[in-house]
């Protein structure tokens, strides 16, 4: 499946994956390598606890954009983009309330904000979609750019080498997903002053954690601190 291909699939089910993600439906992860990283909740939470303010970027927020609705309904002061139209389109539908704050914008051209505009950025699920020579030079760049010092960037993506087809029995199709090393990841963030958080006490989640969803495909997780 290629991007072209991705980008139509998402239009195309834009609704669907909105009422999945709104009901978190399958987002109970099996095989966590941490208790606290079991479903989707617990891995924002976490994220909140991180951050180092409240002004936070959801970089690829998906069909009706939750996750920045669910920030803001708490106070945070959030931004979402995502390069699929009817994703914010359906956004917009389903919550009105911040119809301003989210925007079309592609994580594989420049993102469309100053330096330093953010305490945080979210990254969950996209960057498999997106060719390892564009993830490189332009979106992980990217994201660590619009990342203030001592902000946090948290990373979710589908974990391996290579590409993966698998059937996404939501749908009853075949889809195709790229894989990213965790390792080659953090080494590409490390360039961009971002080092992956690990463990401050005995028993709290960091460092490389990981996940499996209903596919079943390995995800890994991590957080990464702009120095």
């Amino acid at each position: 499946m290629t991007t072209s291909d991705t980008l139509a699939f998402y239009r195309e089910h834009a609704q669907d994956y909105s009422r999945v993600s709104h009901d978190f439906l399958g987002q109970q992860y099996t095989d966590p390598s941490h208790p606290d990283i079991s479903n989707d909740r617990q891995i924002l939470a976490r994220l909140k606890a991180l951050a180092p303010g409240k002004r936070g970027l959801d970089a690829g927020c998906g069909a009706g954009a939750r996750d920045v609705f669910l920030l803001w309904q708490e106070g945070f002061d959030m931004t979402g983009v995502d390069a699929v139209p009817e994703n914010i389109e359906e956004a917009v539908r389903r919550h009105p309330e911040i119809a301003g704050r989210v925007s079309v914008a592609d994580l594989r051209e420049p993102l469309p904000f100053p330096d330093a505009s953010f305490d945080f950025v979210m990254c969950n699920a996209v960057i498999q979609h997106i060719p390892p020579d564009v993830i490189q030079n332009v979106t992980l760049p990217e994201l660590a750019r619009v990342l203030r010092s001592s902000g946090v960037l948290q990373l979710m993506f589908k974990n391996g080498r290579g590409v993966a087809t698998v059937l996404d029995p939501d749908y009853g199709i075949r889809r195709s997903f790229r894989l990213y090393d965790e390792h080659k990841v953090a080494a590409i963030l490390e360039d961009h002053r971002c080092r992956v958080l690990q463990p401050e006490s005995q028993g709290e989640p960091g460092g490389f954690m990981y996940v499996t969803d209903v596919k079943p495909m390995r995800y890994c997780v991590f957080h990464a601190r702009k120095l």
